[in-house]
C-alpha cells in the first residue's frame, strides 16, 4: 500500500511539473515579443537564447531540466514499478540533463535572411548535438512510460491523452528531420510542433499523477 508521504511526495512533484510546463510555455512566447523578433516558423527554439534577452531563454532551459526532474520524481513514484517504467524514467533524465546543458553552449546563428540550422562553432555543434540528444530521449521516453500507462490501473485513464501527445512529438520530430534537409524555411514550426507534443505529453501524465494521489 502506498504510504501517505509517498502518495504526498508524488503529488507534490506532480504539481510542480505541471507549473513548470505552463511556466516554460509562457516565457518561451513572452520571448518571441522581445527583440531581435525571431520567427517562430523559420528560426529554432535555441535562437531565442541568442540577443540581449537570451539570458533569460537559458534561465528556460533550466527551467525545462529542472521541470523533467520533477515528472520523472512523480514516476518513479507512481503505479506498478516495471522495466517500462524504470527505463522511461532514465531516459526522462538523460532528456533533463541535456536541456539543463543548452543553457551553457550557445547555437550559431544563421545571416539575416536565410533559414535552417548553421554550425559554425564548437559551441553551436555542442548544443546541436546535445539538442538533437534530447528530443530523442524524450520520446523514447514518452513512447516507453505511454505503454506503462497503459497497464498502469491508476493512470490507465491518461492513456489515450498520453498516446496523442507522443504520436504528436513524434511526428514533429520526424517533420524536423524533413524541414532541416528540404524545408529549412519551417524548421521552427517542426520544432514545435515536437515541442507541444513534449510539454503535453509531460503536463497531461503529470495532472493523471496528481489525480491519481487520495
Amino acid at each position: 500500500m502506498t504510504t501517505q508521504p509517498l502518495a504526498a511526495g508524488r503529488r507534490r512533484y506532480a504539481a510542480a511539473a505541471m507549473a513548470g510546463v505552463v511556466i516554460y510555455a509562457v516565457v518561451d512566447v513572452v520571448l518571441h515579443l522581445l527583440p531581435p523578433h525571431y520567427n517562430p516558423i523559420s528560426d529554432a527554439e535555441s535562437n531565442l537564447a541568442v540577443g540581449p534577452f537570451g539570458w533569460i531563454m537559458n534561465l528556460n532551459f533550466l527551467g525545462r531540466a529542472a521541470m523533467t526532474f520533477c515528472l520523472m520524481a512523480a514516476v518513479s513514484r507512481a503505479g506498478l514499478a516495471t522495466g517500462l517504467r524504470r527505463t522511461g524514467s532514465w531516459l526522462l533524465a538523460v532528456g533533463g540533463v541535456c536541456s539543463g546543458v543548452l543553457a551553457f553552449f550557445s547555437a550559431d546563428i544563421h545571416a539575416a535572411g536565410a533559414s535552417g540550422l548553421r554550425v559554425s562553432t564548437a559551441e553551436g555543434t555542442i548544443h546541436l548535438y546535445v539538442a538533437a540528444c534530447g528530443f530523442l530521449a524524450a520520446l523514447a521516453a514518452f513512447v516507453l512510460l505511454t505503454l506503462w500507462i497503459r497497464t498502469s490501473p491508476q493512470l490507465r485513464t491518461a492513456y489515450p491523452t498520453a498516446c496523442a501527445f507522443a504520436l504528436l512529438a513524434g511526428a514533429g520530430l520526424a517533420s524536423l528531420g524533413i524541414t532541416i534537409g528540404f524545408a529549412p524555411e519551417l524548421l521552427g514550426l517542426a520544432e514545435r510542433i515536437c515541442l507541444v507534443g513534449i510539454l503535453g505529453w509531460a503536463f497531461a501524465v503529470a495532472a493523471a499523477i496528481r489525480r491519481s494521489v487520495p
